[in-house]
């Protein structure tokens, strides 16, 4: 009886830890959640796994509020992971990268790092062509949220940036919240309150690549922007004020085209200055939550992204600044263009051009942003 007890006992032991084995091992798409736990400036980081009905795992990390993996079923049925990103927390704090982030308190670029607020001259870091970038070099990509599971299918982040972070003015609270649906779509929405009057503009910086293997460029990808004009930039990717219409352009997905048809027509300066397609598009949307703003579809997988948004503009960046250097999930290296962003946002550098929809939030006011990427499979 003794013998049989101690067979039932190791078996159950065996069987326990089996079960905390499968819990900490493996996701959908190959991450494990230990390779997400440290702690960055006092504060613990974790991998979070959102799920749904029909299969789909979406997997964040606090650590930026960045998603570091989509999976989502091809033509064939197959589940495929169609974002770019890091395997360990190690990479994220080591490497810069801007992989599924949830960019603050600025999305894009402020010219000269520079701005007006209530005739007060506002200085922020410079990072990038002697411009402030998506934040600065510690913007909200390098900063722990606090994060809180909701439920197997959504999470809320939450930052906390104090007044004169990267020098911006304000205490803001600001909160993330990734919901998947039933229907294969990953619903983010942006809330934000501030102290004192400041300047947001949020968005996410997911690198999609559709096919599923970041091997494949996303050039043969065919896309759709419901936009008639855009904002052109200078040398430095730098918004010159100007709003002009697509028509007889390389800038227009008006009719769905497929990405390498003109984006290296390099006697197009606006090509030439954003080495590619790095540019904000002036959505038709109007900001309507039911009308589509973007839509991506790969060749080689069957899958297709839908882009909706309450945002004014949406930033297409084609990879070009990948350059082979960083590899990323599955060791794969990272060249470029294997990536393509879909930023919902305001448009670059707003708060020095006064006619543009505006970015300041007063206190007592609540800044809210909305994006839909809903995923399908076109066959």
């Amino acid at each position: 009886m003794k013998k049989f007890w101690l067979t039932l006992s190791i078996a159950a032991a065996i069987l326990t830890s089996c079960a905390n084995k499968s819990q900490q091992g493996a996701t959908l798409s190959g991450l494990k959640a230990e390779n997400f736990k440290s702690e960055v400036k006092g504060k613990q980081t974790n991998l979070y796994i959102l799920k749904n009905k029909a299969g789909m795992e979406v997997c964040i990390t606090n650590f930026g509020g960045r998603i570091v993996s989509i999976m989502v079923p091809d033509k064939k049925g197959k589940m495929q992971d169609v974002v770019l990103g890091f395997d360990s927390i190690t990479n994220y704090i080591h490497i810069p990268s801007d992989f599924g982030a949830s960019i603050g308190r600025y999305a894009n670029r402020i010219n000269q790092g520079k701005f007006v607020l209530d005739k007060d001259t506002i200085q922020l870091p410079k990072n990038n062509f002697g411009h402030c970038l998506h934040g600065g070099p510690e913007g909200w990509q390098y900063q722990v949220y606090d994060a809180k599971q909701l439920n197997d299918s959504c999470i809320e982040l939450t930052r906390i940036s104090p007044d004169k972070d990267s020098n911006f003015p304000g205490k803001v609270v600001a909160k993330v919240t990734y919901k998947l649906t039933s229907d294969n779509a990953i619903d983010i929405s942006y809330e934000a309150t501030t102290d004192k009057k400041t300047i947001i503009n949020m968005t996410n910086h997911s690198y999609f690549n559709l096919s599923g293997d970041p091997k494949n460029v996303i050039t043969d990808n065919t896309l759709y922007v419901n936009a008639d004009k855009f904002t052109p930039v200078d040398s430095t990717f730098m918004t010159t004020g100007e709003i002009l219409p697509v028509k007889n352009t390389p800038m227009d997905f008006t009719t769905p085209k497929i990405v390498s048809k003109d984006i290296d027509k390099y006697d197009y300066v606006q090509l030439k200055n954003g080495n590619g397609y790095d540019h904000n598009w002036v959505l038709n949307t109007a900001g309507d939550m039911t009308k589509l703003a973007a839509k991506l579809s790969s060749p080689i997988s069957g899958i297709t992204l839908e882009v909706y948004t309450n945002e004014p503009g949406i930033q297409v960046y084609t990879g070009n600044f990948l350059d082979g250097k960083v590899k990323g999930k599955r060791g794969i290296v990272y060249n470029k263009r294997v990536g393509i962003c879909l930023e919902t946002q305001h448009y670059p550098d707003s708060p020095n051009k006064k006619d543009w929809p505006s970015v300041i939030l007063e206190p007592g006011q609540t800044y809210k942003s909305h994006c839909i990427f809903k995923f399908s499979v076109e066959k």
